[in-house]
C-alpha cells in the first residue's frame, strides 16, 4: 500500500479560485475519475476528479479555500484491491467501509439489486435485475425537468436526473433560449450604434470576430450549466447521462456512452422536451440549417432564406441582419408570428422590411435543390418569386414533442398522435405514478411553463395537493422591436365573440422611448367591459418583455383599470405606458387628449 498525494491539475490561467464543495472525506473509497471537490471561478463550475485510486486518508481542503494548480486535496492510500472499485468483487470486500462520499452516491453495475415493482407489468417481472433504484426520477435536464428534480430534492425525495446532453439545462440553456438571447444582444449592439449616426454619434463598420463572438456566447452559457453542476451537487441529486427510454411502469432503460443501465423508480416526471421539425423531401446538405446550427454562427456567402417567421426565425433573422448577411424570409400564413395580434407585429416587419430583402408572405418552399452557386430554392403561393439561390437556408417551422422516442407505451402512458402526453391539472399521465411536464405535455412550449408545471409535479409527487392552476402565460418574441402579450388576444377575442374595452397608449407620448431614440411602439390593455378587469395585453417595443410581467400578474391577480392606473408608475419609464393603457380606458388620461365619447 502507498500513500499519493491527489492535486488540483492544470486548470488555465486562473488562480486563487473557490473551493465550493469538498466532496470526499477521511475513510472514504474511491475510484480514478471520483469527483473530489467543486471548484468555481467567475466562468464556470468544474468537479476535480481523482488520478488515483484507493481510501482517503486525509483532507486537505475545505469550502471557501482559495487553490491553484499543485495546490493539494487530498492523500489516498492506494492499493490493488482499491483500484478495482466499482467490480463486484471490490463491491463485497469493501462493505463494512465507510460509506461513500456524497458525489460517490451511484451505485455500479456490480450494485445490481432486486426489488418488488409496484404495479409492474409482465415486462417488469421478465427481468427484476436493476443497476440502481430512486425514488423520483427525472427524465431530462432541461428548465422544466431540473426544477422539478431541485424542488423534489428540497422536499426530502431521493432524486435521479437523466439527461442525454453532456451538460444540463437541455435546449433551452445550451442551444436555444440563452445562446440566441446572448447572440440577439450582439446584434442590438451593432444596431444601434448604426442608429446613433443620426443622432450625432458615429462609428465606424463593426469589425466581426466570428470566432471571439462564438466563445463569448458559449460563456455565457457556461456560467449557467456550471451553476446547475454546483446546485446538483448542493442537493445531492444523482445525475445519469444517456438516452432514457422506458421498459415497464417503474423501469428506465439508459443507454449511455459505456453501456445500458437500468433504473428502477417508485415515481416519474418526464420532461423529454421536443426537438425542431424537419420538413420532408429536403436534401441532406450542411448549409440547410435548424436552430442549433444556427446559434454556431456558420460563415458563408450568399443571402440566407429563413423558412418560418415565426419567433424562431425572426429572432435569428435579425442576428444575421445586424451580422451583414442579406436575409429573407418566408411564411406559409398571411402574416408573420402567427398566433400575435397583427397590430403588434406591424412595427416589427416596417422595420424589417426596410433592412431584409425581402418578406414573402403566403408563400410555400416547394423545393430545394443543389446548385454550382448554393441552394436553389422554388416557392408556391398567389405571390411566388421565380426559384432563387441562396446561401444557406434555415428552417425554423417549429418543434415537435419527443413523445414518441421514449418507449412510453411499455410504461402505459398514453401519447397523442402528435406525440404530446397528455395530463391532468396534477401534471399526471393516465399512470398515476408517472408525470409529464414541459414542451412533451402540451403547448406552448415555453420554458417558463416548463419549470412552473416542474414544481407542481414534484410537489404533488411528495404529497402536497398541487395543481397547474394559472390564468395565462406570457409569450415574448426578442425581435428588434420586442413583441410580448399574454391573456386574451384580440384575435381570439373576436374570433370567440367575446366582449372587450381596449386601452392602448403609443410610445411616440412616452418621454423614456423618445430618450432611447425607440419610439415605434406601443402598450394595449383589454378590459371586461362589465367589471374593468384586465383581460389580456400585448406591447412592442425595446424591452418589451419586461414589461409583459406587470400585464400577467394583473389577469394572474384579477386586478381593475384602477388598480394599475392609480399605481404610481416611476417618470421618466416605459412602465408608464402600462399606466396610460389603463387610463386611457378609465378616462383619466392626461398624457393624450382623447375627446369624450
Amino acid at each position: 500500500m502507498s500513500r499519493v498525494d491527489l492535486t488540483i491539475p492544470d486548470i488555465g490561467n486562473f488562480t486563487d479560485v473557490s473551493v465550493v464543495d469538498v466532496l470526499v472525506k477521511p475513510g472514504d473509497v474511491i475510484a480514478i475519475d471520483s469527483p473530489l471537490v467543486t471548484l468555481e471561478t467567475d466562468k464556470a463550475s468544474m468537479d476535480v476528479p481523482a488520478t488515483a485510486a484507493g481510501t482517503i486518508a486525509e483532507v486537505s481542503l475545505k469550502r471557501g479555500d482559495k487553490v491553484s494548480k499543485g495546490s493539494l486535496i487530498a492523500r489516498v492510500d492506494a492499493s490493488a484491491a482499491a483500484a478495482s472499485v466499482g467490480s463486484p468483487a471490490a463491491a463485497a470486500t469493501s462493505a463494512p467501509a465507510a460509506p461513500p462520499a456524497p458525489a460517490a452516491r451511484r451505485e455500479t453495475a456490480g450494485d445490481t439489486a432486486r426489488m418488488p415493482s409496484p404495479g409492474s407489468g409482465p415486462d417488469d417481472r421478465a427481468s427484476q435485475e436493476f443497476n440502481r433504484s430512486t425514488q423520483l426520477l427525472v427524465l431530462g435536464a432541461g428548465p422544466g425537468g431540473y426544477t422539478a428534480a431541485f424542488r423534489a430534492a428540497d422536499l426530502g425525495l431521493k432524486v435521479t436526473l437523466v439527461e442525454r446532453w453532456q451538460e444540463l439545462g437541455g435546449v433551452c440553456l445550451n442551444v436555444g433560449c440563452i445562446p440566441s438571447k446572448a447572440l440577439l444582444h450582439a446584434a442590438k449592439v451593432i444596431e444601434d450604434a448604426e442608429e446613433m449616426g443620426a443622432r450625432g454619434i458615429a462609428f465606424g463598420a463593426p469589425q466581426l470576430d466570428l470566432q471571439r463572438l462564438r466563445a463569448w456566447k458559449s460563456s455565457v452559457v457556461a456560467k449557467l450549466t456550471g451553476g446547475l453542476k454546483v446546485l446538483v451537487k448542493q442537493r445531492k441529486v444523482d445525475v445519469v447521462r444517456g438516452t432514457g427510454r422506458f421498459v415497464g411502469p417503474n423501469v428506465l432503460e439508459v443507454m449511455g456512452t459505456s453501456g445500458s443501465q437500468r433504473i428502477h423508480f417508485d415515481q416519474c416526471i418526464i420532461a423529454a422536451g421536443s426537438e425542431p421539425v424537419r420538413l420532408a423531401g429536403l436534401p441532406d446538405d450542411p448549409r440547410i440549417l435548424d436552430s442549433t446550427d444556427a446559434l454556431e454562427l456558420p460563415s458563408f456567402s450568399g443571402g440566407l432564406l429563413v423558412v418560418g417567421g415565426g419567433i424562431i426565425g425572426l429572432e435569428m433573422a435579425c442576428v444575421f441582419d445586424a451580422l451583414g448577411v442579406r436575409v429573407s424570409v418566408v411564411e406559409l400564413t398571411p402574416q408573420l408570428m402567427p398566433g400575435c395580434d397583427p397590430d403588434l407585429v406591424r412595427p416589427l416587419e416596417r422595420r424589417i422590411r426596410s433592412r431584409y430583402e425581402q418578406i414573402l408572405l403566403g408563400t410555400r418552399v416547394a423545393g430545394i435543390e443543389r446548385d454550382p452557386g448554393g441552394l436553389r430554392v422554388s416557392f408556391t403561393g398567389d405571390n411566388a418569386p421565380s426559384p432563387q439561390i441562396f446561401g444557406r437556408v434555415l428552417v425554423a417551422v417549429g418543434r415537435t414533442p419527443n413523445g414518441h422516442t421514449l418507449g412510453a407505451e411499455l410504461a402505459g402512458v398514453k401519447v397523442s398522435e402528435r406525440g404530446f402526453i397528455p395530463v391532468d391539472r396534477q401534471m399526471r399521465t393516465n399512470v398515476p405514478h408517472i408525470f409529464a411536464i414541459g414542451d412533451i405535455a402540451a403547448p406552448p412550449l415555453l420554458a417558463h411553463k416548463a419549470m412552473h408545471e416542474g414544481k407542481v409535479a414534484s410537489e404533488v409527487a411528495a404529497g402536497h395537493k398541487r395543481a397547474f392552476d394559472v390564468r395565462t402565460i406570457p409569450s415574448v418574441a426578442y425581435t428588434d422591436p420586442e413583441i410580448a402579450w399574454v391573456g386574451l388576444t384580440e384575435t381570439d377575442a373576436r374570433a370567440n365573440g367575446t366582449a372587450f374595452r381596449k386601452g392602448a397608449f403609443p410610445w411616440v407620448a412616452n418621454g423614456r422611448s423618445l430618450s432611447l431614440g425607440r419610439d415605434e411602439g406601443f402598450t394595449k390593455l383589454l378590459f371586461d367591459p362589465d367589471n374593468h378587469r384586465v383581460l389580456g395585453g400585448g406591447v412592442v417595443g425595446t424591452n418589451a418583455g419586461e414589461l409583459i410581467s406587470e400585464i400577467a400578474l394583473a389577469v394572474e391577480t384579477g386586478c381593475d383599470a384602477a388598480d394599475i392606473g392609480l399605481t404610481i408608475h416611476p417618470h421618466p419609464t416605459l412602465s408608464e405606458t402600462v399606466a396610460g393603457a389603463a387610463e386611457a380606458v378609465e378616462g383619466t388620461l392626461t398624457d393624450l387628449y382623447l375627446p369624450r365619447k
